[in-house]
């Protein structure tokens, strides 16, 4: 079943404790899109990117998978971010952020992806979320979300509009404290739920996630990783993750186990990303290679 995944396609420009890496992929959907790839097909990535956007990123996301046709090209310059992880990896600073292609663009979905069953709403302003759910045409979708402190923080009534269309919110645990309004993440992910989404997941980093459904829960825990070269995008991988496993199973209404069975799937993808700069490690991964970690994890973590 198709995947339809919008958001950021951008340039990254990254430096962390043993490395400065430029011209770098980066954008929550090329991410999540690549991810979603790994376990499903076929994955539409929807988005802009300008005249400066390497050719050599266009070929690595077709070759693996990833129908482009969705990807608009501008004469104006990509998106782009520039950061630094400090020794802490939890820790970054953003250096610059260059809106650019993204500050007047209009989502468009083609017609021939309208109708994609599921529907990744990929880190983008909500005024964006929006437009992409206002042109998917399938009667039965699913349809996930990411956001960010930003959004929460300077569009918050456009954000609340996109949580009451959705299925399944995805955010990071210091974005659900202050959306929700509290420090403690499980009243935070119950608040959640109640703003619409009938699932909610809280990322906690290298700490795994916790997943709410209806008088349902689960905690999941992270691979634990030795050798963390660069964290970018590891959220996004999960998302992507996630909505992978689940168009794998056609599970267009997903049964919590369903659901906890992602966030797994998710977790151990995102563990690649943060093996290597940008997407190297996530593009080279097989599913021999989920497979065997997947059987690791289960194995350290059941008692």
């Amino acid at each position: 079943m198709s995947i339809l995944v919008g958001g950021s396609v951008a340039i990254d420009n990254v430096k962390t404790p043993s490395a400065d890496e430029k011209g770098l992929l980066g954008g929550s959907a090329s991410y999540a899109a690549l991810a979603a790839a790994k376990l499903a097909s076929p994955v539409h990535l929807l988005g802009i990117v300008g005249h400066d956007f390497p050719a050599s990123h266009i070929t690595m996301l077709e070759g693996n998978g990833v129908d482009l046709g969705g990807l608009e090209h501008s004469s104006e310059e990509s998106f782009t971010w520039s950061g630094e992880y400090h020794e802490n990896m939890n820790e970054r600073t953003t250096h610059n952020v260059a809106i650019n292609v993204l500050e007047h663009w209009e989502v468009k979905v083609p017609d021939a992806v309208a109708s994609s069953p599921f529907v990744v709403l990929a880190n983008m302003a909500p005024l964006n979320q929006l437009q992409l759910i206002s042109q998917c045409t399938a009667s039965e979708k699913f349809v996930v979300a990411d956001t960010m402190d930003l959004w929460i923080a300077i569009a918050r009534d456009e954000l609340e509009e996109v949580m009451a269309k959705i299925d399944l919110l995805v955010i990071n645990e210091g974005e659900a404290r202050e959306y929700a309004g509290t420090n403690n993440l499980i009243l935070a992910g119950e608040r959640l739920r109640e703003k619409g989404p009938q699932y909610v997941v809280i990322k906690l980093g290298e700490f795994g996630a916790l997943l709410f459904g209806e008088d349902e829960f689960f905690r999941c825990g992270a691979w634990p990783l030795r050798d963390l070269e660069d964290p970018t995008g590891a959220g996004d991988t999960f998302l992507g993750g996630m909505i992978g496993y689940l168009a794998s199973q056609n599970a267009v209404a997903p049964s919590f186990a369903q659901l906890r069975q992602a966030v797994v799937i998710g977790s151990i993808l995102a563990s690649y990303t943060c093996q290597d700069f940008s997407t190297r490690a996530l593009e080279s991964v097989t599913s021999h290679d989920l497979d065997s970690r997947m059987k690791e994890f289960e194995l350290i973590s059941q008692w």
